[in-house]
């Protein structure tokens, strides 16, 4: 993470908005966002705001990330709807083949809701949700507000406490490095949690799976 602080530190605020708004939309919408930090993003985008005291900057940007995260949802979730099939048949059904997408359409109607909720706190699993959901066909309207609930219970949490933990950065120094190992540490531990609910969930004989609460 330190180099997303230097990388934030040298740009002035406007361009810290179109960098964080930019990355925030593409991790949640698109499969190339599994390669960007987007926790340890929104956490420095908050740190550098403060170094320049912005404070107000710091509450509106919480509030325009969370939209474009909730944009960039609806936008995987509609690439799912419109191309999931097409992925599945192009990769000869190794990783989400029908019956596991049936098996998975099962497991969203079931507990969808809290599922993409708390998939915003995984790496990884927060970009292929949506796709996934929307490749499951999940009820629109309830993925829509557990995406939106997501979308709050992540990026002011990460923006606002980058924003006013920056002050204890300054006195305490070594908290920056607490910070990027725990960050590194919550990037593997929650992908590696994702993957392994995910093929749990998946490898469930058909008649475990119950069906729309």
């Amino acid at each position: 993470m330190d180099f997303i602080f230097d990388w934030l530190e040298s740009a002035g605020p406007a361009l810290v908005w179109a960098i964080v708004l930019g990355m925030v939309f593409t991790e949640c919408a698109f499969i190339v966002g599994l390669f960007l930090p987007g926790d340890s993003l929104l956490f420095a985008a908050g740190v550098v705001l403060a170094q320049h005291h912005h404070e107000h900057q710091a509450w509106w940007l919480s509030l325009a990330a969370t939209l474009t995260a909730v944009a960039g949802n609806q936008t995987g979730y509609f690439i799912g709807a419109k191309t999931g099939h097409a992925i599945i048949a192009r990769r000869g059904g190794k990783v989400l083949n029908p019956e596991r997408l049936e098996r998975a359409r099962d497991f969203l109607d079931q507990r969808g809701f809290f599922a993409i909720v708390v998939a915003r706190w995984l790496p990884w699993v927060r970009t292929l949700a949506p796709l996934v959901a929307g490749a499951a066909r999940m009820d629109p309207r309830r993925f829509a507000l557990a995406t939106f609930v997501g979308g709050l219970a992540w990026v002011p949490i990460l923006v606002l406490g980058g924003y006013y933990a920056a002050g204890l950065l300054d006195q305490l120094p070594w908290l920056k490095t607490v910070a990027v190992v725990a960050s590194v540490a919550f990037f593997v531990g929650g992908t590696a949690w994702g993957i392994r609910r995910y093929r749990r969930e998946l490898r469930k004989p058909a008649e475990e799976v119950s069906l729309a609460e």
